[in-house]
C-alpha cells in the first residue's frame, strides 16, 4: 500500500516454522550429540545475540523482524545478514547449557533472501509483511541447516496482523 509520501519502504518480515525435530540429536563422527535443543534467530554480526528462542520439540516457530527496503529491492534490518553471497537470515540451533554457561552453536540454517520472487516482494510491500514458511527438520530428522531456497521455503505477502 503506498500513501501520499510513496511507496512502503519498511516492512516485516515473519520466519515461520514447522516440523521441528525435537530436543535431541544424535551423537555424529565429529558432534558430541545435543539435549537440550532450541532455535533462534541470530542478530547481525553478533552471533551470541539470539532473538526468540524456541524449543526443539515445539509444534512451531515464529519469529518477525523489523526491515527495511531499499528501493532496488534489497532488504536490510539488524537480522539481515549481509555477507558474500547474498542476504539472508540465520536461523541458529543451539544446545542450552546448564546455567551460567550460555547456549551452545552447534548447526545453523541460511534463509537466503534472494530466493523471495519480486512479485512477492512486491505485494509485501503493499501489504506490509513478507512471509517464509519452512520445515525446521532436515531429511535426517535433524534440525535443518545450510542454505534454505525454495521450494523448501515458501514465500508469501500478508497484512502485518495476519
Amino acid at each position: 500500500m503506498s500513501d501520499s509520501s510513496g511507496p512502503r519502504t519498511s516492512l516485516q518480515l515473519r520466519i515461520e516454522g514447522h516440523t521441528l525435530p525435537g530436543r535431541s540429536c544424535g551423537v555424529g563422527p565429529d558432534f558430541p550429540g545435543a539435549h537440550d535443543i532450541h532455535v533462534a534467530v541470530q542478530r547481525r554480526d553478533r552471533p551470541a545475540e539470539l532473538l526468540d528462542l524456541q524449543p526443539g520439540d515445539a509444534p512451531s516457530a515464529s519469529w518477525t523482524l523489523p526491515c527495511k527496503v531499499t528501493p532496488s529491492g534489497e532488504i536490510s534490518g539488524p537480522y539481515i545478514q549481509n555477507r558474500l553471497g547474498g542476504r539472508f537470515v540465520y536461523l541458529s540451533w543451539v544446545d542450552r547449557m546448564p546455567d551460567p554457561q550460555p547456549p551452545k552453536l552447534f548447526r545453523r540454517a541460511k534463509i537466503m533472501l534472494s530466493g523471495v520472487p519480486a512479485d512477492v516482494l512486491a505485494d509485501a510491500l503493499r501489504r506490509g509483511a513478507l512471509v517464509g514458511r519452512l520445515p525446521l527438520t532436515d531429511p535426517k530428522g535433524n534440525p535443518l541447516c545450510a542454505r534454505v531456497v525454495p521450494p523448501l521455503i515458501e514465500w508469501s505477502a500478508a497484512d502485518p496482523s495476519e
